[in-house]
């Protein structure tokens, strides 16, 4: 983690350059929240953007994209970014490497994997017996989707570093293409790109990592100890503005948060965005609330210890801060 942290630093410090500035004249407070990937997974926070949620709290958000929890992370941690959504892992492993201001987990956007398990073909009756042997385009060694879908597999009776060949050399937003190019019988994909694939016809969705995983913690929104400490009006702000899109994506159609949230996504027509809206609705992937809970901590541990990635377990209160997700739930 060391080392990813240390290789992104450079390259992130430029485009945050770019998001530093800001109106003077819009009266709001500036927050430079960065996301691990741009994706409908995280519809209720786009939500809250477009319907002025954020506004309405006092605060003006510049939002920028790590493409990884580890560039994330080094964003928050090196003071390039005030707020990080992200995987909880990304966490475990700054508190477990003795950071003294590490990062504290205060609202949860998502209680399951959002990812989907692409198959080259139709597989109408596919069981997770189906990948032994098979080659699945997995995600980053460490990382949550690589983790939870090992998991999966273990799960499912079979060992992962023997029974499955899951490759973890690609970039995050190279695995889709890479499945294009003819590179594994499986690939683990967030929407859009799994919907893409299979509007292209090359690939057809067979399962859901979430609903086979159970429900953790899956991202989060994180800030440093000390950013808490020296802002707790702006992290409460903020949780409340969450806590709205949440509560307004649990209440509304698809097609609603389609039409909401179309801004962000433009390369697609609302009826397909309303398509991929309501496959994450019917597989329970968004909270209606943003606090956080330990049953999903404690399950997050185990999966991260059965993959070899956690050195040691953490408190749930030594890493989680419910209060501000507490008083948003009041509102």
């Amino acid at each position: 983690m060391k080392k990813r942290i240390a290789a992104a630093v450079l390259a992130l410090a430029m485009a945050f350059a770019l998001a530093s500035c800001q109106s003077e004249d819009s009266g709001l407070t500036r927050v430079r929240l960065n996301e691990v990937v741009h994706s409908i997974f995280y519809a209720p926070q786009y939500v809250a953007l477009e319907l002025g949620f954020f506004e309405e709290e006092g605060l003006e958000i510049i939002l920028t994209v790590g493409n990884g929890a580890d560039r994330t992370m080094t964003a928050l941690i090196t003071g390039e970014a005030d707020i990080g959504l992200m995987g909880t892992e990304a966490a475990l492993y700054v508190y477990n490497e003795g950071r003294e201001d590490f990062a504290v987990a205060f609202a949860q956007l998502t209680q399951r994997a959002g990812n989907f398990l692409v198959a080259r073909a139709e597989m109408p009756d596919f069981t997770w017996n189906d990948v032994a042997g098979a080659t699945i385009i997995g995600g980053r060694a460490g990382g949550m989707p690589q983790m939870v879908l090992e998991y999966i597999v273990r799960q499912n009776g079979m060992d992962p570093k023997a029974d499955v060949e899951i490759l973890t050399n690609l970039q995050f937003t190279s695995t889709a293409g890479a499945f294009t190019g003819g590179i594994g019988d499986f690939t683990v994909e967030f929407e859009p790109s799994a919907f893409a694939l299979e509007q292209a016809g090359i690939g057809h969705v067979v399962a859901y990592l979430g609903r086979d995983s159970g429900a953790i913690p899956y991202t989060v929104y994180m800030a440093t100890q000390s950013y808490i400490e020296n802002n707790a009006e702006i992290i409460q702000r903020f949780t409340n503005a969450i806590q709205r899109g949440m509560t307004w994506v649990a209440e509304h159609s698809s097609m609603e948060i389609a039409e909401a949230i179309h801004p962000h996504f433009r390369e697609f027509t609302i009826e397909d965005l309303a398509f991929m809206i309501e496959r994450h609705k019917q597989l329970d992937a968004w909270n209606t609330s943003c606090i956080f809970l330990e049953d999903g901590f404690i399950l997050l541990q185990d999966i991260m210890e059965q993959g070899g990635e956690l050195a040691r377990r953490v408190p749930f209160d030594e890493l989680i801060n419910t209060e501000f997700a507490l008083n948003a739930a009041k509102e």
